[in-house]
């Protein structure tokens, strides 16, 4: 039996195993380390992975993606509402009020839930595995944003039950980041030495989170972290299909808004140009063939003009940053490394404003898409994994109500600060154990 680590991602996921003395990223059966989050349902048959990206444009209404965030949700939270409008498949309500996914699917209207969507993508990387190590698997640990609440993970647990997967742990993005920077590190200080520093920056398409960690050999502390859940890669991305979007309106008379396939081409034309401005800082043409009533559309744009579009979002790389010094009483001096991961960190003006708020160069040890699935092992954290259970003793001789509450909830992008609740009638000394 072999234990993998999943790296479930808005926009790609990355599976990897611990085998012949190294962590090792499993390719799928397109021979790519990356596959894409995304589900098409068709008249026949469903596609997931690269398949279902191949199909997201001609089958816009019944392709899936970017439902990660949807986990542990109400269909009724403000959040839910407002991505609901930026999707081609349709989102509905579920009869206990959490988010639906409506489909065609076999040529018959079918309501899926969040958790099943993603129990089809942990389906898909399941067998990735298993065909690359020909054996079973059963095992794994997945990872989860550092912002997820008990909720989200509770939900993100389901789905991996209802594959069959066994989920030993829910491990943070950041400290698997860190994890598997330390697996390698042979210069670490000893135990009794000073520990060295670190910040894990990770910008990935959907969301910022940043970690402070302090290294000794053999031993790892998560001293602190800090997140901005709604700013990456997408962000970049939209702002750009805005830009464009516009001048179309006012080159072409053309409303890219008004059909979703010509809306998702710009989207997809609009990333690739994004990723070709962070190696490029001339003018690239952006040519889109037949966008809209057989008309072709083009268009260009520079990395200046690119950054003075996206200077709001720029700005806000450093809340996080600075929240994550006043929490862990760090002056930036005393961090030796900064080590940027997730693919929006390749933008030049992203690593550009990250290494002039340490006052020093970012590094790139670790890759940057893979670095989360590759930190595959247990390690304490200051923010608990999930699953994970405690034994509580209360004495108590009448009726009782035990309430539990998120801590700061106006530090957690989540309406609903309880967690649970628990009362009746219980004898004098009795144990409750808390998951």
């Amino acid at each position: 039996m072999s234990v993998v680590g999943l790296d479930v991602g808005s926009q790609s996921c990355y599976i990897a195993v611990a085998r012949a003395g190294g962590i090792e990223t499993i390719a799928n059966e397109f021979s790519d380390r990356c596959t894409p989050s995304v589900i098409s349902f068709g008249s026949k048959n469903r596609t997931i992975g690269v398949a279902a990206k191949n199909q997201q444009i001609t089958h816009a209404n019944n392709t899936v993606s970017n439902f990660k965030r949807f986990h542990g949700r109400a269909f009724n939270d403000p959040f839910i509402q407002k991505e609901k409008e930026n999707l081609s498949y349709d989102l509905v309500p579920m009869k206990n009020g959490g988010v639906g996914i409506k489909v065609m699917y076999m040529d018959e209207e079918h309501l899926f839930s969040v958790e099943q969507i993603t129990a089809m993508l942990l389906t898909k990387l399941k067998e990735t595995a298993e065909n690359n190590l020909k054996k079973p698997v059963t095992d794994c640990v997945i990872s989860v944003p550092s912002f997820f609440t008990d909720a989200e993970r509770r939900s993100v647990l389901d789905a991996a039950q209802i594959v069959g997967l066994n989920c030993l742990r829910l491990m943070n993005d950041m400290t698997a980041v860190a994890l598997n920077y330390g697996i390698y590190k042979q210069d670490l200080p000893g135990l009794d030495e000073k520990p060295r520093v670190v910040v894990f920056v990770d910008m990935g398409h959907s969301a910022f989170q940043v970690s402070a960690c302090a290294f000794n050999k053999g031993k790892l502390k998560v001293l602190g972290t800090a997140f901005d859940p709604f700013l990456g890669g997408k962000n970049f991305d939209a702002k750009l299909v805005e830009h464009f979007c516009a001048e179309f309106k006012t080159k072409y008379k053309l409303d890219a808004k008004s059909k979703i396939r010509a809306l998702l081409r710009l989207y997809q034309e609009c990333e690739k140009l994004k990723k070709l401005m962070s190696s490029n800082s001339t003018d690239l043409p952006l040519n889109i063939e037949c966008f809209m009533s057989d008309t072709d559309v083009s268009g260009k744009m520079n990395r200046a003009q690119f950054e003075e579009l996206c200077a709001e979002l720029l700005q806000k790389i450093e809340v996080p940053l600075y929240s994550l010094l006043e929490q862990t009483q760090l002056k930036v001096e005393d961090v030796s490394a900064v080590e940027v991961v997730g693919g929006t960190t390749r933008i030049p003006a992203v690593k550009e404003k990250i290494a002039k708020f340490f006052g020093k160069d970012t590094s790139t040890t670790l890759n940057a898409d893979e670095a989360v699935a590759r930190g595959v092992h247990e390690v304490f954290s200051r923010n608990h994994a999930a699953p994970f259970s405690k034994v509580l003793t209360f004495l108590r001789s009448g009726p009782f109500e035990l309430e539990a509450f998120y801590s700061d909830p106006q530090g957690v992008p989540y309406p609903e600060a309880k967690i649970a609740m628990l009362s009746g009638m219980m004898p004098c000394e009795d144990i409750f154990i808390l998951e």
